[in-house]
């Protein structure tokens, strides 16, 4: 399938303007070839492509609304890394496993204060198209953590961190809501304040195995725990 994303209203649909250039001066289609396009929330236009000029259309011949979205959801909540390139490569691969949504958090520790949010947001689209997602996930701005624990339900909300001195359950022992959010901290974990804070907000603790792992790393091991739940939904 040629998964490409623009807007769908009715039964018409329309390539976004960067990926009718992507068609037509990188992946030099024809016309009349197969395509399909996705709004990214839940609906799909299947037909063939018309190419007129430097304009990219499509020429509609089915419209499928309302596709069922990945269950249970996942929303991510991680302190963006010094190395930018580390906290993309989390997305790309957190996104293709079926992540519902991602914020980024700034908490003592955290180095990079400054992330081009939009760039994420394609990186998110990118990586969607690529796994075949008709729902893409939403990327959050950052904010910080005092703000974000404001609008969470702390009955399913955890946070993973290394201090072994703290009480902490083992992941396999959370039991199965429909949407679930983690806390993943920054390089240097959180602080011990800060985890006793999410302790007095109801938060529980979890460990993610023996080995200490980078930030990215544990967002991408929570990731892939979920899309195992997600495959066991599938194909129980």
């Amino acid at each position: 399938m040629k998964l490409f994303y623009g807007e769908i209203e009715g039964n018409q649909a329309f390539i976004n303007d960067e990926e009718q250039q992507h068609i037509v001066k990188v992946l030099r289609m024809k016309d009349g070839e197969e395509i399909h396009v996705t709004d990214g929330q839940g609906n799909l236009a299947s037909g063939t492509l018309m190419i007129e000029g430097k304009k990219a259309n499509i020429n509609v011949e089915e419209i499928k609304s309302n596709l069922p979205d990945f269950s249970p959801k996942l929303h991510i909540a991680i302190a963006p890394t010094k190395n930018i390139d580390r906290i993309e490569f989390f997305i790309e691969k957190a996104v293709e496993m079926g992540i519902s949504e991602i914020t980024l958090l700034q908490t003592e520790k955290t180095e990079r204060k400054n992330v081009n949010i939009d760039k994420l947001r394609k990186q998110a689209i990118s990586a969607s198209k690529q796994s075949l997602r008709f729902h893409f996930p939403i990327i959050n701005d950052n904010i910080k953590l005092t703000d974000f624990l404001k609008n969470i339900d702390s009955s399913h909300t955890f946070v993973a961190h290394c201090h072994e001195n703290l009480e902490r359950m083992n992941l396999n022992h959370i039991s199965s809501p429909e949407y679930v959010t983690f806390l993943i901290g920054p390089e240097g974990d959180f602080s011990e304040k800060e985890i006793l804070h999410l302790a007095q907000n109801n938060i529980k603790a979890v460990s993610l195995g023996s080995q200490r792992l980078r930030t990215e790393t544990a967002g991408i091991f929570v990731a892939a725990w979920n899309y195992v739940k997600i495959s066991e939904t599938l194909n129980p």
